[in-house]
């Protein structure tokens, strides 16, 4: 399961939308390792001169990617923690996950072509 969704929220979400502050609370509360890595890639974008930050630190165990992928694979977590810290996010592999600053499409498309990602490849990354 990705979220751990309380059954009030739920019922929220049966009833009709469900706002981003709420819906972002939830991934927060549910993938805490996840958000710790998007939070401090955020953070030293904003302290970054150029309007980018990557994370390049792997997990520390399965749990911890598995999080990463979910949060990232889903355009409705993703989407919504973009909004909520006014980013774009961008990924690549198991756990590098970039910060853009708005205004940075020149970087972000760099950063998601596909010789960006090849160059990104390692041996012991092959299985992550």
């Amino acid at each position: 399961m990705s979220l751990t969704v309380d059954d009030r929220l739920l019922e929220r979400a049966r009833q009709g939308e469900v706002d981003d502050a709420e819906f972002v609370d939830c991934v927060r509360r549910s993938l805490p390792y996840a958000w710790q890595v998007i939070s401090d890639v955020v953070t030293r974008m904003r302290d970054s001169a150029d309007g980018f930050a990557d994370n390049t630190t792997p997990p520390p165990d399965e749990r911890a990617r598995g999080q990463l992928l979910r949060v990232l694979a889903s355009d409705a977590m993703r989407g919504a923690l973009e909004r909520h810290f006014g980013v774009r996010l961008a990924f690549q592999n198991c756990h590098r996950v970039a910060a853009f600053a708005p205004g940075e499409s020149r970087r972000h498309a760099e950063f998601v072509t596909p010789r960006a990602q090849l160059l990104n490849q390692s041996p012991e990354l092959v299985d992550c």
